[in-house]
């Protein structure tokens, strides 16, 4: 038999809205699949993806005046 859930409260949004009754063997299966989905969608779409990501970081206009004579 499992622990029972701890009443911790949750550190993300994500973590507010899983199921807190699942046993740790239910936890390892999503685990396990949501692992496979991101091979998969690797497999497919890994260039894509890298550059989508580039693209997020990428500043979107020209870095701010430097003024060596302004205080931090």
């Amino acid at each position: 038999m499992s622990a029972p859930p701890s009443s911790a409260p949750p550190t993300s949004t994500a973590a507010s809205v899983m199921p807190r009754h699942w046993t740790p063997e239910q936890a390892l299966a999503v685990f396990e699949c949501l692992q496979a989905l991101r091979r998969a969608l690797w497999s497919a779409y890994g260039p894509e993806v890298q550059q989508a990501w580039r693209e997020q970081l990428v500043p979107d206009g020209p870095p701010p005046e430097f003024d060596p004579d302004e205080p931090f």
